[in-house]
Protein backbone atom coordinates (compact mmCIF):
# COMPACT_ATOMS: atom_id res chain seq x y z
CA UNK A 1 0.00 0.00 0.00
CA UNK A 2 2.64 2.41 0.95
CA UNK A 3 4.69 1.84 -2.10
CA UNK A 4 1.39 2.77 -4.29
CA UNK A 5 0.91 6.03 -1.93
CA UNK A 6 4.83 7.04 -2.61
CA UNK A 7 4.59 5.92 -6.42
CA UNK A 8 0.89 8.41 -7.13
CA UNK A 9 2.54 11.21 -4.96
CA UNK A 10 5.72 11.25 -6.67
CA UNK A 11 3.54 10.72 -9.98
CA UNK A 12 0.92 13.70 -9.59
CA UNK A 13 2.11 15.21 -6.10
CA UNK A 14 -0.72 14.23 -3.90
CA UNK A 15 -1.37 13.54 -1.31
CA UNK A 16 0.00 16.33 0.67
CA UNK A 17 0.42 17.42 3.79
CA UNK A 18 -0.31 14.41 6.10
CA UNK A 19 0.43 13.41 9.78
CA UNK A 20 1.51 9.69 9.85
CA UNK A 21 0.98 8.09 13.49
CA UNK A 22 3.26 5.04 13.95
CA UNK A 23 4.44 2.80 17.21
CA UNK A 24 7.77 1.63 15.97
CA UNK A 25 9.98 -0.34 13.93
CA UNK A 26 8.32 0.60 10.52
CA UNK A 27 11.11 0.18 8.16
CA UNK A 28 14.64 -1.46 7.16
CA UNK A 29 17.01 0.63 8.35
CA UNK A 30 17.90 1.77 4.85
CA UNK A 31 15.93 3.52 2.88
CA UNK A 32 13.34 1.08 1.03
CA UNK A 33 10.30 0.34 3.27
CA UNK A 34 7.63 1.15 5.48
CA UNK A 35 7.07 4.83 6.28
CA UNK A 36 10.58 5.61 4.35
CA UNK A 37 8.07 5.71 1.61
CA UNK A 38 6.64 8.91 3.46
CA UNK A 39 9.25 11.10 3.68
CA UNK A 40 8.94 13.87 1.77
CA UNK A 41 8.43 17.30 2.42
CA UNK A 42 5.38 18.07 0.54
CA UNK A 43 3.99 14.62 1.16
CA UNK A 44 4.37 14.52 5.17
CA UNK A 45 3.89 17.28 7.50
CA UNK A 46 4.29 16.25 10.66
CA UNK A 47 4.94 12.91 12.42
CA UNK A 48 3.91 11.15 15.21
CA UNK A 49 5.72 8.02 16.51
CA UNK A 50 7.60 5.91 18.77
CA UNK A 51 11.06 5.06 16.85
CA UNK A 52 12.92 6.76 13.74
CA UNK A 53 15.72 4.76 13.61
CA UNK A 54 14.16 2.34 11.16
CA UNK A 55 13.59 5.09 9.07
CA UNK A 56 16.36 6.99 8.10
CA UNK A 57 14.68 8.91 5.05
CA UNK A 58 12.23 9.95 7.50
CA UNK A 59 14.57 10.52 10.38
CA UNK A 60 16.74 13.12 8.08
CA UNK A 61 14.02 15.34 7.71
CA UNK A 62 13.25 15.35 11.54
CA UNK A 63 17.25 16.10 11.87
CA UNK A 64 16.63 18.65 9.21
CA UNK A 65 14.00 20.54 10.59
CA UNK A 66 11.77 19.86 7.14
CA UNK A 67 8.92 18.40 9.10
CA UNK A 68 6.93 18.44 12.24
CA UNK A 69 7.97 15.23 14.60
CA UNK A 70 6.97 14.01 18.12
CA UNK A 71 8.30 10.84 19.76
CA UNK A 72 5.70 9.43 22.11
CA UNK A 73 7.07 6.28 24.06
CA UNK A 74 5.71 3.41 22.09
CA UNK A 75 3.66 1.84 24.33
CA UNK A 76 1.79 5.33 24.73
CA UNK A 77 1.29 5.23 20.57
CA UNK A 78 -0.39 1.99 21.11
CA UNK A 79 -2.91 2.62 23.95
CA UNK A 80 -3.35 5.73 22.16
CA UNK A 81 -5.69 4.24 19.48
CA UNK A 82 -7.75 2.62 21.65
CA UNK A 83 -8.12 6.25 23.29
CA UNK A 84 -9.44 7.45 20.12
CA UNK A 85 -11.39 4.71 19.02
CA UNK A 86 -13.26 5.08 22.55
CA UNK A 87 -13.55 9.23 22.20
CA UNK A 88 -11.08 10.15 24.82
CA UNK A 89 -9.09 12.74 24.69
CA UNK A 90 -5.83 11.16 24.62
CA UNK A 91 -3.61 8.83 26.87
CA UNK A 92 -3.36 9.57 30.71
CA UNK A 93 -0.58 7.90 32.31
CA UNK A 94 2.52 8.19 34.50
CA UNK A 95 4.79 6.83 31.89
CA UNK A 96 7.33 9.89 30.30
CA UNK A 97 7.58 12.17 33.85
CA UNK A 98 10.64 13.53 34.17
CA UNK A 99 11.97 12.20 30.53
CA UNK A 100 11.96 13.89 27.41
CA UNK A 101 8.72 13.22 27.04
CA UNK A 102 7.66 16.09 30.06
CA UNK A 103 6.52 19.34 28.85
CA UNK A 104 8.86 20.07 31.54
CA UNK A 105 11.73 19.50 29.43
CA UNK A 106 10.77 19.05 25.90
CA UNK A 107 6.94 17.74 25.76
CA UNK A 108 8.15 15.16 23.18
CA UNK A 109 8.98 17.49 20.16
CA UNK A 110 12.04 16.48 18.47
CA UNK A 111 12.96 19.35 16.87
CA UNK A 112 12.13 23.60 16.87
CA UNK A 113 10.03 23.03 13.67
CA UNK A 114 7.53 21.36 16.06
CA UNK A 115 5.59 24.15 18.41
CA UNK A 116 2.31 22.55 19.59
CA UNK A 117 2.05 21.43 22.56
CA UNK A 118 0.46 17.70 22.60
CA UNK A 119 1.48 16.45 25.68
CA UNK A 120 -0.23 18.35 29.37
CA UNK A 121 1.61 17.81 32.12
CA UNK A 122 -1.97 17.36 34.89
CA UNK A 123 -1.98 16.66 38.91
CA UNK A 124 -4.94 14.00 39.11
CA UNK A 125 -5.31 12.58 42.63
CA UNK A 126 -2.89 14.29 44.19
CA UNK A 127 -0.30 12.56 41.73
CA UNK A 128 1.43 13.93 38.65
CA UNK A 129 0.47 12.49 34.96
CA UNK A 130 0.72 13.39 31.48
CA UNK A 131 -1.82 13.51 28.68
CA UNK A 132 -0.95 12.98 25.59
CA UNK A 133 -3.37 14.37 23.16
CA UNK A 134 -5.59 11.96 20.54
CA UNK A 135 -6.42 13.33 17.17
CA UNK A 136 -8.95 11.94 14.59
CA UNK A 137 -7.71 9.61 12.00
CA UNK A 138 -8.69 10.14 8.31
CA UNK A 139 -6.65 6.42 7.33
CA UNK A 140 -5.82 3.46 9.04
CA UNK A 141 -3.55 1.19 7.33
CA UNK A 142 -3.03 -2.36 8.73
CA UNK A 143 -2.02 -5.87 7.43
CA UNK A 144 -3.14 -9.34 8.04
CA UNK A 145 -2.85 -12.60 6.17
CA UNK A 146 -6.11 -13.58 5.09
CA UNK A 147 -9.45 -11.78 4.36
CA UNK A 148 -12.45 -13.35 3.64
CA UNK A 149 -15.26 -11.44 1.32
CA UNK A 150 -16.34 -9.46 3.79
CA UNK A 151 -13.34 -8.10 5.42
CA UNK A 152 -13.22 -10.21 8.28
CA UNK A 153 -9.23 -10.95 9.11
CA UNK A 154 -6.81 -13.50 10.51
CA UNK A 155 -3.41 -13.46 11.42
CA UNK A 156 -2.62 -16.83 11.21
CA UNK A 157 1.22 -16.09 8.85
CA UNK A 158 2.03 -12.84 11.28
CA UNK A 159 4.54 -12.82 13.76
CA UNK A 160 2.93 -10.59 15.96
CA UNK A 161 -0.38 -8.73 16.00
CA UNK A 162 0.68 -5.55 17.12
CA UNK A 163 -2.18 -2.85 17.27
CA UNK A 164 -4.00 -3.68 14.43
CA UNK A 165 -7.38 -3.65 15.98
CA UNK A 166 -7.20 -0.53 18.14
CA UNK A 167 -5.66 1.31 14.67
CA UNK A 168 -8.90 0.14 13.01
CA UNK A 169 -11.37 0.80 15.48
CA UNK A 170 -9.78 4.45 15.73
CA UNK A 171 -10.02 4.95 12.27
CA UNK A 172 -13.40 3.69 11.98
CA UNK A 173 -14.74 5.55 15.19
CA UNK A 174 -13.52 8.45 13.66
CA UNK A 175 -15.34 8.61 10.59
CA UNK A 176 -11.98 7.15 8.74
CA UNK A 177 -11.66 4.08 5.98
CA UNK A 178 -9.45 1.22 6.77
CA UNK A 179 -7.56 -0.67 4.17
CA UNK A 180 -6.18 -3.68 4.75
CA UNK A 181 -3.21 -5.42 3.06
CA UNK A 182 -3.59 -9.08 3.37
CA UNK A 183 -1.80 -12.15 1.40
CA UNK A 184 -4.69 -14.78 0.76
CA UNK A 185 -8.97 -13.99 0.00
CA UNK A 186 -11.66 -16.68 1.05
CA UNK A 187 -15.10 -17.03 0.74
CA UNK A 188 -16.75 -15.38 3.31
CA UNK A 189 -18.09 -17.83 6.02
CA UNK A 190 -15.74 -19.78 6.35
CA UNK A 191 -12.99 -18.91 8.65
CA UNK A 192 -12.94 -19.61 11.92
CA UNK A 193 -14.74 -16.72 14.35
CA UNK A 194 -12.40 -18.03 16.77
CA UNK A 195 -9.02 -16.95 14.93
CA UNK A 196 -10.51 -13.45 13.34
CA UNK A 197 -8.83 -10.93 14.84
CA UNK A 198 -10.55 -7.45 13.02
CA UNK A 199 -13.93 -8.42 12.25
CA UNK A 200 -15.51 -7.01 8.62
CA UNK A 201 -17.46 -4.17 9.89
CA UNK A 202 -13.99 -2.39 10.42
CA UNK A 203 -12.63 -2.59 7.66
CA UNK A 204 -13.55 -0.86 3.81
CA UNK A 205 -10.66 -1.89 1.38
CA UNK A 206 -8.88 -4.84 1.03
CA UNK A 207 -5.39 -5.02 -0.77
CA UNK A 208 -3.57 -8.34 -2.71
CA UNK A 209 -0.24 -8.18 -1.92
CA UNK A 210 2.14 -9.71 -4.23
CA UNK A 211 4.25 -12.09 -1.86
CA UNK A 212 7.39 -9.57 -1.85
CA UNK A 213 5.36 -6.88 -0.10
CA UNK A 214 3.88 -9.19 2.21
CA UNK A 215 6.85 -10.76 4.37
CA UNK A 216 6.94 -11.64 7.67
CA UNK A 217 9.74 -8.94 8.13
CA UNK A 218 11.62 -6.67 6.11
CA UNK A 219 14.73 -9.70 6.34
CA UNK A 220 11.93 -13.10 6.70
CA UNK A 221 10.12 -14.58 4.40
CA UNK A 222 7.75 -16.85 6.34
CA UNK A 223 8.97 -19.02 9.58
CA UNK A 224 6.32 -20.78 11.89
CA UNK A 225 8.78 -21.09 14.63
CA UNK A 226 7.82 -17.12 15.15
CA UNK A 227 4.19 -17.68 14.76
CA UNK A 228 4.13 -20.32 17.21
CA UNK A 229 2.75 -23.15 14.34
CA UNK A 230 5.75 -25.38 15.51
CA UNK A 231 8.25 -25.38 17.59
CA UNK A 232 12.17 -25.60 16.90
CA UNK A 233 15.20 -26.92 18.82
CA UNK A 234 17.27 -24.13 20.44
CA UNK A 235 20.69 -26.37 21.47
CA UNK A 236 21.65 -25.12 18.05
CA UNK A 237 21.69 -21.66 18.49
CA UNK A 238 25.78 -20.46 18.27
CA UNK A 239 26.77 -19.36 21.48
CA UNK A 240 28.83 -16.16 21.90
CA UNK A 241 32.66 -15.81 21.54
CA UNK A 242 34.50 -13.77 24.25
CA UNK A 243 34.37 -10.23 23.81
CA UNK A 244 33.30 -7.07 25.75
CA UNK A 245 29.51 -8.22 24.69
CA UNK A 246 29.44 -11.64 26.74
CA UNK A 247 31.55 -9.87 28.86
CA UNK A 248 28.49 -7.58 29.95
CA UNK A 249 25.80 -9.65 29.11
CA UNK A 250 27.53 -12.31 31.59
CA UNK A 251 27.59 -10.26 34.57
CA UNK A 252 23.59 -8.88 33.58
CA UNK A 253 23.16 -12.83 33.80
CA UNK A 254 24.21 -12.85 37.22
CA UNK A 255 20.55 -11.05 38.45
CA UNK A 256 18.44 -13.43 36.90
CA UNK A 257 16.23 -14.85 39.45
CA UNK A 258 13.89 -17.89 39.36
CA UNK A 259 10.52 -17.58 37.58
CA UNK A 260 10.29 -14.13 37.08
CA UNK A 261 9.28 -12.12 34.02
CA UNK A 262 11.73 -10.20 31.62
CA UNK A 263 11.90 -8.23 28.70
CA UNK A 264 15.52 -7.47 26.55
CA UNK A 265 15.93 -4.56 24.65
CA UNK A 266 17.46 -4.37 20.96
CA UNK A 267 21.07 -4.78 20.75
CA UNK A 268 23.67 -5.47 23.22
CA UNK A 269 21.34 -6.79 26.08
CA UNK A 270 19.92 -9.67 23.41
CA UNK A 271 22.81 -11.44 24.54
CA UNK A 272 21.63 -11.91 27.67
CA UNK A 273 19.13 -14.95 26.38
CA UNK A 274 22.50 -16.40 24.91
CA UNK A 275 24.73 -16.46 27.95
CA UNK A 276 21.06 -18.07 29.87
CA UNK A 277 21.10 -20.42 27.50
CA UNK A 278 24.71 -21.06 27.78
CA UNK A 279 24.58 -21.39 31.68
CA UNK A 280 21.32 -23.64 31.78
CA UNK A 281 19.62 -21.41 32.89
CA UNK A 282 16.76 -19.83 30.13
CA UNK A 283 13.66 -22.15 32.01
CA UNK A 284 14.14 -19.99 34.96
CA UNK A 285 12.87 -16.71 33.30
CA UNK A 286 9.88 -15.80 30.73
CA UNK A 287 10.94 -13.83 28.23
CA UNK A 288 8.80 -11.33 26.58
CA UNK A 289 8.47 -8.38 23.97
CA UNK A 290 7.02 -5.51 24.07
CA UNK A 291 5.31 -6.12 20.85
CA UNK A 292 3.25 -9.04 22.02
CA UNK A 293 4.92 -12.52 22.14
CA UNK A 294 5.24 -14.34 25.44
CA UNK A 295 7.78 -16.89 26.12
CA UNK A 296 10.14 -18.00 23.76
CA UNK A 297 13.55 -16.79 22.16
CA UNK A 298 13.22 -12.83 21.16
CA UNK A 299 14.23 -12.52 17.45
CA UNK A 300 17.12 -9.66 16.69
CA UNK A 301 17.65 -7.91 13.91
CA UNK A 302 15.12 -6.59 11.50
CA UNK A 303 12.60 -9.07 12.99
CA UNK A 304 13.21 -7.47 16.60
CA UNK A 305 9.68 -7.74 17.94
CA UNK A 306 8.86 -11.70 17.24
CA UNK A 307 9.71 -14.53 19.13
CA UNK A 308 10.76 -18.15 18.21
CA UNK A 309 8.55 -20.28 20.28
CA UNK A 310 6.76 -18.37 21.95
CA UNK A 311 3.62 -19.84 24.60
CA UNK A 312 1.98 -16.86 24.16
CA UNK A 313 1.57 -13.75 21.25
CA UNK A 314 -1.01 -10.51 23.30
CA UNK A 315 -1.92 -7.34 21.20
CA UNK A 316 0.30 -4.90 21.70
CA UNK A 317 -1.81 -2.20 23.57
CA UNK A 318 -1.94 -5.06 26.06
CA UNK A 319 1.29 -6.07 26.63
CA UNK A 320 1.81 -2.75 27.54
CA UNK A 321 -0.83 -2.81 30.01
CA UNK A 322 1.18 -5.66 32.06
CA UNK A 323 4.29 -3.26 31.71
CA UNK A 324 2.61 -0.02 32.20
CA UNK A 325 1.27 -2.08 35.52
CA UNK A 326 4.53 -3.04 36.73
CA UNK A 327 4.09 -6.38 35.97
CA UNK A 328 8.15 -7.08 34.69
CA UNK A 329 10.30 -8.18 37.69
CA UNK A 330 13.71 -7.21 35.32
CA UNK A 331 14.30 -5.54 32.44
CA UNK A 332 17.64 -5.42 30.37
CA UNK A 333 18.35 -2.44 27.63
CA UNK A 334 20.85 -0.46 25.96
CA UNK A 335 23.43 2.01 27.82
CA UNK A 336 24.23 4.62 24.84
CA UNK A 337 24.55 7.44 27.25
CA UNK A 338 24.38 7.74 31.07
CA UNK A 339 24.88 10.80 32.91
CA UNK A 340 25.98 11.47 36.72
CA UNK A 341 22.39 11.13 37.96
CA UNK A 342 21.51 7.97 36.45
CA UNK A 343 19.98 9.38 33.05
CA UNK A 344 19.85 7.39 30.25
CA UNK A 345 19.64 8.73 26.49
CA UNK A 346 19.23 5.93 23.89
CA UNK A 347 16.97 8.81 21.85
CA UNK A 348 18.41 11.74 20.19
CA UNK A 349 22.55 12.17 19.33
CA UNK A 350 24.22 15.12 17.69
CA UNK A 351 20.59 16.06 16.63
CA UNK A 352 19.68 12.96 15.30
CA UNK A 353 16.84 11.28 15.83
CA UNK A 354 16.46 7.81 17.21
CA UNK A 355 13.35 7.85 19.29
CA UNK A 356 12.50 6.26 22.55
CA UNK A 357 10.32 3.00 21.13
CA UNK A 358 9.42 1.26 24.33
CA UNK A 359 12.17 1.79 26.45
CA UNK A 360 10.28 4.72 28.57
CA UNK A 361 7.78 1.90 29.38
CA UNK A 362 10.03 -0.80 30.14
CA UNK A 363 12.43 1.33 31.56
CA UNK A 364 10.19 3.37 34.02
CA UNK A 365 8.08 0.38 35.49
CA UNK A 366 10.33 -2.98 35.49
CA UNK A 367 10.84 -3.40 39.16
CA UNK A 368 14.73 -3.61 38.51
CA UNK A 369 16.65 -2.22 35.14
CA UNK A 370 20.05 -3.54 34.44
CA UNK A 371 21.32 -0.99 31.78
CA UNK A 372 24.18 -3.01 29.59
CA UNK A 373 26.76 -1.09 27.01
CA UNK A 374 29.98 -1.00 26.47
CA UNK A 375 32.24 2.03 28.63
CA UNK A 376 33.21 4.04 25.39
CA UNK A 377 32.62 3.57 21.92
CA UNK A 378 34.53 4.38 18.63
CA UNK A 379 36.75 1.71 18.55
CA UNK A 380 37.34 0.01 21.56
CA UNK A 381 39.31 -2.99 21.35
CA UNK A 382 39.90 -5.64 24.93
CA UNK A 383 41.67 -8.80 25.13
CA UNK A 384 40.50 -11.47 27.79
CA UNK A 385 43.87 -13.17 29.30
CA UNK A 386 43.95 -15.16 32.31
CA UNK A 387 41.26 -14.19 33.69
CA UNK A 388 41.67 -10.56 33.22
CA UNK A 389 40.74 -8.33 31.25
CA UNK A 390 43.08 -5.86 29.19
CA UNK A 391 42.37 -2.66 27.38
CA UNK A 392 44.00 -2.92 23.69
CA UNK A 393 42.50 0.47 22.48
CA UNK A 394 40.30 2.92 24.01
CA UNK A 395 37.05 4.05 22.90
CA UNK A 396 37.00 7.63 21.05
CA UNK A 397 33.71 8.65 22.32
CA UNK A 398 32.74 8.60 26.57
CA UNK A 399 29.21 7.44 27.24
CA UNK A 400 29.66 8.00 30.84
CA UNK A 401 28.78 11.77 30.72
CA UNK A 402 27.85 14.69 33.41
CA UNK A 403 24.46 15.29 31.38
CA UNK A 404 23.14 13.43 28.46
CA UNK A 405 21.25 15.00 25.30
CA UNK A 406 17.93 13.58 25.70
CA UNK A 407 16.43 12.29 28.96
CA UNK A 408 14.99 8.66 27.85
CA UNK A 409 15.22 7.51 31.65
CA UNK A 410 15.45 9.75 34.65
CA UNK A 411 17.56 8.26 37.52
CA UNK A 412 15.41 11.37 39.43
CA UNK A 413 11.96 9.18 38.85
CA UNK A 414 13.58 6.09 39.43
CA UNK A 415 15.36 7.30 43.07
CA UNK A 416 11.65 8.50 43.85
CA UNK A 417 10.04 5.17 43.53
CA UNK A 418 12.84 3.11 44.42
CA UNK A 419 13.52 1.55 41.62
CA UNK A 420 16.75 -0.56 41.50
CA UNK A 421 18.82 -0.05 38.55
CA UNK A 422 22.43 -1.29 37.91
CA UNK A 423 24.59 -0.20 34.96
CA UNK A 424 26.73 -2.99 33.40
CA UNK A 425 30.02 -2.32 31.48
CA UNK A 426 32.64 -4.85 30.12
CA UNK A 427 35.19 -2.76 32.69
CA UNK A 428 32.93 -1.25 35.56
CA UNK A 429 29.51 -1.92 37.10
CA UNK A 430 27.51 1.02 39.04
CA UNK A 431 24.56 1.43 40.96
CA UNK A 432 21.68 4.35 41.06
CA UNK A 433 21.83 5.55 44.49
CA UNK A 434 19.62 8.82 45.49
CA UNK A 435 23.23 11.05 45.91
CA UNK A 436 24.50 9.79 42.03
CA UNK A 437 26.23 6.79 40.68
CA UNK A 438 28.00 4.01 43.10
CA UNK A 439 30.68 2.48 41.40
CA UNK A 440 29.89 -1.27 43.08
CA UNK A 441 32.90 -3.37 41.10
CA UNK A 442 35.58 -3.26 38.59
CA UNK A 443 37.21 -5.70 35.76
CA UNK A 444 40.08 -7.38 37.22
CA UNK A 445 43.27 -6.13 35.23
CA UNK A 446 42.10 -2.77 34.67
CA UNK A 447 43.41 0.24 35.98
CA UNK A 448 40.76 1.97 38.45
CA UNK A 449 42.27 5.69 37.59
CA UNK A 450 43.06 5.14 34.00
CA UNK A 451 40.25 2.73 32.48
CA UNK A 452 37.46 4.15 34.31
CA UNK A 453 37.80 7.47 36.06
CA UNK A 454 39.86 8.99 33.18
CA UNK A 455 37.18 7.88 30.82
CA UNK A 456 34.36 9.30 32.29
CA UNK A 457 32.85 12.94 32.73
CA UNK A 458 32.13 13.00 36.62
CA UNK A 459 33.39 11.19 39.72
CA UNK A 460 30.93 8.58 41.17
CA UNK A 461 31.00 7.63 44.64
CA UNK A 462 34.02 5.14 45.11
CA UNK A 463 33.17 2.82 48.12
CA UNK A 464 35.80 1.72 50.88
CA UNK A 465 35.12 -1.75 49.52
CA UNK A 466 35.36 -1.69 46.16
CA UNK A 467 34.64 -5.14 45.05
CA UNK A 468 36.36 -6.91 41.53
CA UNK A 469 34.27 -8.23 38.98
CA UNK A 470 33.30 -12.46 39.16
CA UNK A 471 36.29 -14.22 37.76
CA UNK A 472 34.52 -16.57 36.44
CA UNK A 473 32.72 -13.58 33.84
CA UNK A 474 35.94 -13.66 32.23
CA UNK A 475 36.92 -17.30 31.66
CA UNK A 476 36.50 -19.26 28.25
CA UNK A 477 34.26 -22.24 30.00
CA UNK A 478 30.54 -21.74 31.21
CA UNK A 479 30.59 -19.90 34.39
CA UNK A 480 28.31 -22.62 36.20
CA UNK A 481 25.95 -19.87 37.75
CA UNK A 482 22.82 -22.09 37.72
CA UNK A 483 22.79 -22.94 41.34
CA UNK A 484 23.54 -19.82 42.10
CA UNK A 485 20.78 -18.51 40.23
CA UNK A 486 18.42 -21.16 41.56
CA UNK A 487 19.26 -20.46 44.96
CA UNK A 488 20.63 -23.55 45.83
CA UNK A 489 24.07 -21.66 46.74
Amino acid sequence: ISTEIEKRFLETGHPQNLTILYCAGTGDGKTSFGINHYAYENLTKRAICGHFNLSPKLAALVSDNKIEAYNFPQGVMSHMYRAIAAGRPGVITHVGLKTFADPRLEGSKMNSKTKEDLVELLTIAGKESLLYKGLPIDVALIRATTADEFGNLTMEDEAVFIENLAMATAAKNSGGIVIAQVRKLAKRGTLNAQHVKIPGILVDHIVLAKPEYHKMSHSHGDDPAYTGEIKVPLSSLALMEMNERKIICRRAAMELKPDIVVNLGIGMAEGVATVALEEGISEVMTLTVESGPIGGVPASGLLMGASANPEAIIDQPSQFDFYDGGGLDLAFLGLAQADQTGNINVSKFNNRAVGCGGFINITQNAKKVVFCGTFTAGGLSVEVKDAKLHILQEGKLKKLLKNVEQITFSGEYANDVDQEVLYVTERAVFKLTKEGLLLTEIAPGVDLQKDVLEQMDFKPIIPADLKLMDSRIFKDEAMGIKDEVLGKK
